[in-house]
């Protein structure tokens, strides 16, 4: 491993050994004598470090310990909770440049992208300290005399956590932290692509949660592959079970929770869409899609994978499109010089290769030709060149989601096309739309518009707030995450009725004398 970037000391300061267990029901870390996994930088190949994979006894103690814990935390009032989640958010805010390099390190997203991702575990900590203090309930008037109703809402329990290796820290702080102030507990398993950072973090938690005098299994982990996965879903044990991935492992989580009636919030694909109207700012237009497309090496589930361009200004944006991406320098990512890192990792680039190839069998044109790039500082065989396809929306690749800097360009020619475009797809995460006519905005917004969770007007598809709720429609899963009301998924729903009166009626006006 080089140290041009000074990882090694960011390793240190994180607490990541050269081998580490990968079980934990807070500080306590369980050796399983398991195999271990490696893990390998993409940036440049590097051993990063050996993680021990957890097993089913492993797995047996982390939940009875959650269990016990949870009988606990649920009785801690709820802004004491939050002022714990405040004291974390500030744990992470100490060492940010340090995890975001990991991030960045082991995943292959840009430093930059890594400093944001703990930045947003940051803000979400934030919004968790306030929602502490407002988990409301309504109250609703009874028709019967000396009655009252309301609702109340009380903690689940606990709260599985399956991430995916393209965020690999903040889509866990997303379900933790509220569900956290929402008195349930969490284990997480972290993708087995990016153990390190998952590690990381939990002993980031696991120190603010012993300093409280808390016990161990409020914050659990766990490292594996899909059979840990397959054993949270089935286990009811585990009333919500948060998954983030691609839509088959979605589906397969879906099909299990379901079985046995618990809860799944599900984060799967998508296949992200831009209209760029005759009536856009053509800079920002331009600008919205280049870091939509190639930001992440297009490795971000709100990737632009389709531009919707109309007729009248389809050879323009194309011919910008095509000059901004010759300046795109790509290279390691932690080198801030560097627009574009690499893809996770030769499954990746294998994945990149035969979309190309399927869009061209199909007839598609290639207007940047896409590839894998080699020579110096290209040793890890993860870096590819972004690339642009002339395509139509039909194609069977087009329809599906490439986890890669693939960019799909479309032509149309009134408004309701391009959104009947932007809609003909499997999956509705994110959309956009660039224009400065009012109309096209708001005919883009409205009931007969985009169907995803997530519709822009002037900004591209990736970079959502904390603050709004995150999640799509479709087979993108129906799930939500992070901000607004999203707490709600991570409680139980109670209506209580009072009688103070000195009779006891009964609704609709039911009688029952005796």
């Amino acid at each position: 491993m080089t140290d041009q970037f000074g990882i090694k000391k960011s390793l240190e300061i994180l607490g990541i050994k050269a081998e580490n267990l990968g079980s934990s029901t807070g500080n306590t870390w369980i050796e399983t004598k398991e195999e271990s996994i490696a893990s390998y930088s993409p940036a440049d190949g590097s051993l990063i470090a050996k993680v021990q994979v957890g097993n089913q006894e492993s797995y047996e103690a982390i939940i009875s310990q959650a269990s016990i814990a949870f009988e606990k935390w649920r009785s801690v009032p709820a802004p004491q909770r939050g002022e714990i989640v405040r004291e974390i958010g500030n744990a992470l805010r100490e060492v940010k440049s340090d995890l975001g390099k990991l991030v960045s390190y082991e995943m292959g997203k840009s430093y930059q992208e890594g400093l944001g991702e703990v930045q947003e575990m940051i803000d979400i900590c934030d919004f968790a300290v306030g929602l502490s203090r407002q988990l409301y309930g309504l109250t609703m008037h009874s028709e019967r005399p000396g009655h009252r109703m309301y609702e109340q809402w009380h903690p689940l329990g606990i709260v599985g956590i399956i991430s995916a290796f393209n965020f690999p820290v903040a889509v866990w702080s997303w379900n933790a932290a509220l569900a956290w102030v929402c008195g349930d507990v969490c284990l997480w398993k972290p993708s087995e692509k990016a153990p390190l950072s998952g590690i990381a973090c939990q002993k980031i938690a696991a120190k603010v949660f012993e300093k409280h005098g808390m016990p161990e299994g409020i914050c659990s982990l766990i490292i594996g592959d899909y059979k840990v996965g397959e054993l949270m879903s089935h286990d009811s044990r585990i009333p919500l079970v948060s998954a983030t991935g691609s839509t088959r492992m979605g589906k397969l989580v879906g099909q299990a929770v379901g079985g046995r009636l618990g809860r799944s919030l599900l984060e799967l694909g998508g296949n992200n869409a831009i209209i760029i109207t005759e009536n856009a700012d053509m800079d920002m237009a331009i600008r919205g899609a280049l870091f939509g497309a190639v930001g992440t090496a297009g490795q971000r589930c709100t990737s632009t994978r389709r531009l919707i361009i109309h007729s009248k200004v389809y050879e323009e944006v194309k011919t910008r499109l095509a000059n901004a991406y010759s300046k795109l320098v790509i290279g390691n990512p932690l080198d801030e010089k560097n627009h574009v890192g690499p893809v996770i990792d030769q499954d990746a680039v294998i994945m990149y290769l035969e979309a190309i190839s399927k869009v061209k069998s199909s007839g598609g044109k290639a207007v940047v030709e896409g590839g894998v790039l080699e020579g110096e500082g290209f040793e890890s065989g993860c870096y590819v060149k972004p690339a642009i396809y002339e395509a139509e929306n039909h194609f069977e690749i087009v329809q599906h989601e490439t986890f890669a800097p693939i960019l799909y360009l479309l032509k149309y020619n009134t408004i309701e096309e391009a959104i009947a475009i932007q809609n003909g797809v499997p999956q509705g995460l994110s959309s956009a739309i660039m224009t400065l006519n009012m109309r096209e905005a708001e005919a883009f917004l409205s009931v007969a518009g985009s169907d995803c969770g997530i519709a822009n007007v002037n900004i591209g598809t990736s970079g959502a707030e904390i603050g709004g709720a995150f999640g799509g429609e479709k087979e993108t899963g129906g799930g939500r995450e992070s901000g607004s009301d999203a707490w709600k998924a991570y409680m139980r729903r109670q209506t209580n009725t009072i009688n103070y009166s000195s009779n006891l009626p009964l609704a609709q006006g039911i009688k029952f004398d005796i």
